[in-house]
């Protein structure tokens, strides 16, 4: 399970473009707190702070407890807003926690037992289609990863949704087919890649079609490039 956050906060009394300003000199973030079938509130946090839990690398992935006047709630970072030279937040957003609820995450995978597999041992790359899965998880037991086990697999192999077991309280948001995850490409393939290019090229961008006439793969390497 991803790891709870905690971040102080306090309320903000003024909105506006320039009260967010002043609050940036301050060193401080401005932000709200929405959902629930309550009133937004409009808070700030510490810009250390907010930096120190988004550098964790899985701050949008965690339940964060905020804490407000002695009240403490239980939310979801829905986005935060970067400066575009900086690169610094300069707002936040967080979605209240009901009891019970259920949210809908991008969760990271992870392959393991790849000395397991006979493709990998021969030389094989695997490719990865998807980097994260769209869940949708009991708000208690949102996973800070999903581990896929490559073991017993072969060049020209797939790795779909459905070979995946996913933890208690989780079920995959895309339920209108069963996407690839990864394939294993054959080194031909990112051979054949480099030499029509003319550069050196990562495995994830060899197409699909060429690791094993994968079409699903395929479809999903199209759909990617077009988000």
């Amino acid at each position: 399970m991803s790891d709870a956050l905690t971040l102080p906060a306090e309320t903000r009394e003024r909105a506006g473009k320039g009260a967010s300003r002043a609050l940036r000199r301050e060193g401080r973030v401005p932000a709200v707190i929405y959902g629930g079938k309550e009133e937004p509130t409009p808070i700030h946090v510490e810009a250390k702070e907010l930096v120190r839990l988004l550098d964790t690398g899985h701050f949008m992935n965690s339940i964060v407890e905020i804490e407000v006047g002695g009240k403490k709630m239980k939310t979801l970072p829905k986005d935060v807003s970067l400066h575009p030279v900086t690169d610094r937040p300069v707002h936040a957003d967080f979605f209240r926690l009901a009891k019970g609820a259920k949210v809908e995450v991008q969760v990271p995978v992870v392959f393991v037992n790849e000395a397991a597999s006979p493709g990998l041992k021969k030389g094989g790359v695997l490719n990865i289609v998807r980097h994260e899965l769209e869940l949708v998880c009991d708000a208690e037991k949102i996973p800070s990863e999903i581990e896929i086990d490559v073991e017993g697999k072969e060049v020209g192999d797939s790795i779909h949704i459905s070979e995946v077991t996913l933890p208690e309280g989780s079920e995959s948001a895309i339920t209108d087919r069963d996407f690839t995850i990864a394939t294993l490409v054959a080194p031909s393939a990112l051979k054949k890649a480099e030499e029509e290019t003319g550069e050196e090229v990562d495995a994830e961008d060899v197409p699909a079609t060429e690791q094993g006439d994968d079409e699903d793969a395929a479809e999903e390497q199209e759909e990617k490039s077009e988000d």
